[in-house]
């Protein structure tokens, strides 16, 4: 799994390099190791080769080249490039690599990459830290000493010519990387795609900051531990990897951008804006953005939208999408309830009596279930049953508003869609018309395609506060969100409706079922008083 890493540097002391590659460093504190009499210390294994150069000199060699083509002299200007081979520490023991086969494949790779400029190759077998990988340095000097041929990476004619600085570009890096893969592929060593982005971008800078912050809190926490006292953190964190734990915790609930944007900002403090298709990080201690780029490319906005949309599938499917106050709302079930039929106005049962039998017998059975029905639910009074019927209502009509809401502005997604694919293919059109030395023989050749370049150019407008009209693949992004919020709030719309109606049909049951006792009651007072005796 070896891989490329690339530093440039500022330094105009070249001899410092050496020095790195030739004695112990402590890669905290980047500082020499020395012994006890304050001299430097060779480290144990390195291979040492220069390209262009002698490697003993090339810190004098450089600084003649520089002098010779007035180059290099500002604190600004880039001095060198230092690229890092950085092998797996398996190829050690799987493939049996050795410091003279990966210093072998270093000068190769340097040759092939870095033509015309004076450089050093140094392998270390310690590995950083003592891991025991073997890794490669490419230092090169930034100014190129040799005219070379072009290479298949060169963009510009003097990046072949001597008294030039090295030029690296995205295609050039590129480039390295897969000539990297090619050698090691050849090695039959391992190997990753470089080409892929990584999921979580360390960048030299913070993989040291990590690396001196661990060693700081671990002698703090020894400190600690000697006083009798817990320490409460054992594992330093760098900034961006705050960040990259907040993102992740966060859009592993989330279910859209907006709820995203908001629990980031309220749990981890941490402000997220999305720009020009890029979603940016601000945490409370900082005054500029982090872009996602910066954290890898599991925090870009592409991921972490595919991930709100799959969350929001997943919600809908599983779990309830709305919220009670009363726990028994969460529990309805829609049962079989049917109203009980009133035998005074059914004209059916009033001309039929064994149909008006039939019509008894249901009306008890749809007695009973109600009455079951309210002491399950735990209702001790009509007008609790009749408050939660209201309660009920206003959720169902709230569920519903919510719900055209959603509907309204995917409406006008939608239309933002159809015009700005108006707007996109008419744009050339109105570019020519633009040209055109005969603008009325134009307008008249090409009158409808300018009409909808006109009136799509106008809608958009109205949609745009800030006159920014937003891109086809946002749209689109904005349009599957909306479409999966409105399906979840018609479905606890309709959950709502259903769960009104039944207890409609209860309110209406007990009613029929109380004023029938009040029948009876009436009935049995009646009886009462024609047999009292009279005194």
């Amino acid at each position: 799994m070896a891989i490329l890493k690339h530093i440039a540097s500022k330094n105009a002391n070249y001899g410092s390099a050496i020095d790195y590659l030739k004695y112990q460093h402590d890669e905290f504190h980047l500082v020499p190791v020395l012994d006890e009499n304050g001299n430097m210390m060779l480290r144990d294994e390195f291979y040492l080769e220069g390209l262009n150069c002698d490697p003993e000199t090339y810190d004098l060699e450089c600084e003649l080249l520089n002098q010779e083509y007035n180059k290099n002299n500002t604190y600004d200007e880039i001095k060198s490039h230092h690229y890092i081979i950085s092998h797996d520490p398996k190829d050690n023991t799987d493939h049996n690599l050795t410091g003279e086969w990966a210093q072998a494949i270093g000068m190769e790779y340097a040759k092939a990459n870095f033509p015309g400029h004076q450089a050093l190759v140094c392998t270390h077998t310690d590995g950083k830290n003592g891991t025991g990988n073997i890794h490669t340095h490419i230092i090169i000097n930034s100014l190129r000493k040799f005219d070379v041929d072009p290479q298949p990476f060169t963009e510009r004619p003097i990046d072949c010519k001597t008294g030039y600085k090295h030029h690296l570009t995205k295609d050039y890096l590129k480039h390295l990387q897969k000539s990297l893969m090619d050698i090691c592929q050849r090695e039959g060593l391992h190997q990753v795609d470089l080409l892929s982005p990584a999921a979580d971008r360390i960048s030299p800078q913070e993989y040291y900051a990590k690396q001196r912050g661990q060693q700081n809190l671990d002698i703090a926490n020894i400190e600690l531990m000697i006083e009798g006292i817990t320490p409460m953190h054992t594992t330093f964190e760098t900034g961006k990897e705050k960040i990259r734990n907040a993102i992740s915790d966060i859009a592993e609930r989330a279910t859209s951008f907006e709820e995203f944007q908001r629990l980031l900002k309220a749990e981890y403090g941490i402000s997220v804006k999305d720009h020009r298709g890029r979603f940016s990080y601000l945490p409370a201690d900082r005054q500029k953005y982090i872009s996602a780029r910066a954290l890898g490319s599991n925090y870009d906005r592409d991921r972490l939208l595919r991930i709100f949309a799959e969350n929001a599938r997943t919600a809908t499917q599983n779990t309830p999408h709305w919220t009670a106050d009363d726990p028994m709302a969460i529990l309805f079930i829609k049962s079989d309830l049917r109203l009980v039929v009133d035998l005074q106005t059914c004209v059916k049962a009033q001309q039929s009596r064994a149909y008006a039998q039939k019509v008894k017998i249901s009306n008890l059975q749809q007695m009973a279930r109600t009455v079951a029905y309210v002491q399950e639910h735990g209702y001790d009074s009509r007008e609790n049953l009749s408050e939660t019927a209201d309660a009920i209502y206003t959720k169902m009509a709230k569920a519903r508003g919510d719900a055209k809401l959603t509907e309204s502005k995917l409406r006008k997604t939608n239309e933002q869609i159809h015009y700005l694919g108006q707007y996109l293919s008419t744009k050339s059109i109105y570019g020519e018309f633009l040209k055109a030395p005969n603008k009325k023989i134009f307008r008249q050749a090409h009158s409808d395609e300018l009409a909808q370049y006109e009136e799509a150019l106008q809608i958009l407008k109205q949609h745009s506060l800030d006159g920014k009209f937003p891109t086809m693949k946002d749209l689109r992004a904005e349009k599957e969100q909306l479409t999966i919020q409105k399906d979840a709030q018609y479905d606890t719309y309709r959950y709502f409706k259903d769960y009104h109606k039944e207890l409609q049909t209860v309110c209406a049951n007990v009613d029929s079922i109380l004023g029938a006792e009040q029948e009876v009651q009436q009935h049995e007072q009646q009886h009462t008083r024609k047999y009292e005796p009279s005194l």
